[in-house]
């Protein structure tokens, strides 16, 4: 991919910009994740949100669920 002068002296000036510079791979990135979803091609990223549904009655569900979970643990 090229890049007119212009916008390749505005990259390296933001990357130059940056606290810790980014790669430009990840500039790009964003700029074309931004350019797409603001056009409807791209959907919004949600992260995966799981919420409890009650209580189980049991204190140690949060070391052992991999134990609850296969149906060795009672």
């Amino acid at each position: 991919m090229t890049l007119p002068d212009d916008l390749a002296q505005a990259i390296d000036e933001y990357v130059q910009a940056q606290e810790a510079p980014p790669a430009l791979t990840t500039v790009v990135q964003a700029a074309l994740r931004e350019y797409l979803r603001e056009r409807g091609y791209l959907r919004t990223y949600r992260p995966l949100k799981i919420r409890p549904v009650g209580r189980s009655g049991r204190s140690d569900v949060s070391v052992n669920h991999d134990l609850y979970l296969t149906g060795m643990k009672k």
